[in-house]
């Protein structure tokens, strides 16, 4: 009990923090998913939705977190503790939304685009000399999978007739299968089929994600982005290796019957500390630095109809799969590309995997 009440607080701690944190982290050029001119970043509506969104965001993960614990203290269910994630995340993303409509109705009120040079940045060499696939970054998550491969496969004539397959919140197992290579090496599966994903996520972002550079200052723009682009990349096989390790040593409570009430840290543990990990690392490198470039007097585009609340982009006619955030850390898909539903494809057939093998016994 006191294991889950530690996760779900540090969970919730760590989602309020980014919350609170993104709007000086982001670029200053789209404050809420909108984009403005430079000149603009500073507008009193931005300066005013700023402060007032993070004031939302603190009360409302309070109350959020407040409530879940006093129906959790009358009810004693453990669920509502990560419920209350759940919650605060949905209340976050109010206040974004509310913030995105005050900023973009006066952005149309006061003409912010009139009389603005605008102009759109490329970087042709991100085709003729792409980064490099840091496949050094993919050995711990290979090395880990294979040595629980190994492992089971020499521990499965002890493994006990019955095994557990799912812990409860309290380390007690809550539902068992019997024994069968489907069963004993179902994390097996979900540490391959993760790997596929998040490797596929890493190549796209390297070879099928568009840079939003900067006209006003494109050299170092480009720059930026493409140290981005690999950093974006070592983050995802990082968090892939600590993934893997969840599931090794799940996989060893399964296969040894241990009974433990530290049981969900195995598999919590590692998982909160690289995703911890990589949102300082992002956020520490989210915006490109100033290097001394003259300024080409030029801004951004103005796109906004591409961009479905400040979050969801649409366009078909952009034939990249991946774009950055404009409010966030890392990439979203580009909803208009089709092979979009492809990659989303994977994620439901990954989830529908881990339900099929951990939960149909």
């Amino acid at each position: 009990m006191t294991v889950a009440i530690v996760l779900s607080a540090a969970l919730a701690a760590l989602v309020l923090a980014i919350a609170l944190v993104l709007p000086a982290i982001n670029s200053p050029t789209v404050p809420f998913g909108v984009r403005v001119p430079a000149q603009r970043a500073d507008d009193p509506t931005v300066v005013r939705q700023t402060r007032v969104y993070r004031w939302r965001v603190l009360l409302s993960g309070i109350v959020a977190i407040g409530v879940c614990l006093a129906i959790y203290g009358m009810t004693g269910e453990t669920l509502l503790l990560p419920l209350s994630v759940l919650v605060l995340v949905g209340f976050w993303y109010g206040c974004f939304f509310l913030a995105n409509h005050e900023i973009r109705a006066a952005k149309a009120a006061g003409g912010w685009y009139e009389g603005v040079r605008q102009g759109i940045a490329v970087d042709t060499e991100l085709r003729t000399d792409p980064p490099r696939f840091p496949w050094l970054w993919l050995a711990p998550a290979l090395i880990i999978t294979i040595a629980t491969v190994v492992i089971g496969v020499i521990s499965y004539p002890s493994m006990p007739d019955v095994l557990a397959v799912h812990y409860g919140a309290k380390g007690i197992p809550n539902r068992s299968a019997a024994k069968s290579i489907g069963t004993a090496f179902s994390l097996v599966f979900v540490q391959i089929g993760v790997t596929a994903l998040l490797v596929g996520i890493a190549a796209a972002i390297l070879f099928r994600s568009r840079p939003d550079i900067d006209p006003a200052h494109p050299a170092g723009s480009a720059h930026w982005h493409r140290r981005y682009m690999l950093l974006g990349a070592k983050a995802l096989l990082g968090l892939l290796a600590m993934i893997d390790l969840a599931m090794l040593g799940s996989s060893l409570l399964m296969w040894t019957g241990t009974v433990t009430p530290w049981a969900p840290l195995v598999v919590a543990l590692p998982i909160l500390a690289a995703v911890a990990v990589a949102v300082v690392v992002f956020a520490r490198n989210n915006r490109a630095r100033d290097e001394g470039e003259e300024d080409t007097g030029l801004t951004h585009r103005e796109d906004d109809k591409y961009w479905r609340s400040g979050l969801f982009y649409v366009n078909r006619e952009d034939h990249a799969l991946m774009v950055p955030r404009r409010f966030g850390l890392g990439w979203t898909l580009n909803f208009g590309n089709p092979k979009a539903a492809m990659l989303l494809a994977g994620v439901v057939a990954l989830i529908g995997l881990v339900i099929t093998l951990r939960f149909a016994g």
